[in-house]
């Protein structure tokens, strides 16, 4: 990793940390970094991966009073997370290179449009008794397999699910996210740790810049109106999706 290369990941992984802490997409910044900076594809998912599960794990601290109140509502989700976290893994480690290249932009654009959409889904919210039903709990295992497989978006996905369970509280509803998003991320880690797939030094130091950037940028941030930060992230997603799109072609 020369100089130059660490430079633009940490300044990569800084910026999607202080995105991350204040609306969430910081992915699609810190994949397209490393596979820009060299990293092949699936490599590149699996160190994205473990780089920005230190952020989501401090995210999730941050919420662990209302994540106790809904704990019934926490436990079956974990459940089903962890076994589609594995099995979406599981598939990406017997994906091809070529093949997983060639589903970047989908994957991105996709994301992309979760994010721009997800206001729309978790607008709609029932106030009545907090239950995960078997719905839900198959939802979240949709979710959790695209997890463990991708990743980028899995938060607004499963802000929608909660939203729909009948959780009144946001609050509560961002921190059973994280909690859930660390599982999924955190299980994806260990096949990827197996397959010796992660490039260290790059997660490591991608790891550091965005848990600085969760602290310290997201002050900066959170000065700017919100809907400008998500449009921000909007147009990243964007300029990536037709970026990766355009090298399919070339």
């Amino acid at each position: 990793m020369t100089l130059s290369g660490a430079a633009w990941l940490g300044v990569a992984a800084f910026t999607a940390g202080a995105i991350n802490s204040v609306a969430g997409g910081g992915s699609f910044l810190t994949f397209p970094a490393l596979i820009l900076a060299g990293v092949p594809p699936i490599p590149a998912n699996a160190t994205n991966n473990f780089a920005m599960w230190f952020g989501t794990a401090a995210g999730a601290r941050g919420f662990k009073e209302e994540v106790r109140m809904y704990r019934h509502v926490l436990w079956p989700a974990i459940a089903v997370s962890v076994v589609g976290s594995l099995l979406g893994a599981a598939l990406l480690l017997r994906t091809p290179v070529r093949v997983f290249a060639l589903l970047i932009p989908f994957l991105l654009l996709f994301a992309t449009l979760i994010f721009a959409l997800s206001p729309l889904f978790t607008k709609r919210r029932s106030h009545g008794a907090s239950v995960h039903t078997p719905v839900q709990l198959v939802a979240q295992f949709i979710v959790s397999i695209y997890g463990g497989y991708f990743g980028a978006g899995i938060g607004f996905l499963m802000l929608a699910i909660l939203a729909f369970s009948g959780l009144p509280n946001l609050n509560a509803m961002n921190g059973l996210k994280n909690v859930l998003a660390m599982v999924i991320n955190g299980v994806a880690l260990v096949p990827f740790i197996a397959a010796g797939i992660i490039w260290w030094p790059q997660g490591l130091l991608m790891a550091i810049c965005a848990l600085g950037g969760g602290y310290l940028g997201a002050r900066a941030l959170k000065r700017l109106p919100q809907w400008l930060t998500r449009a921000l992230v909007i147009v990243l997603g964007c300029v990536m999706s037709v970026y990766f799109f355009w090298r399919l072609r070339a």
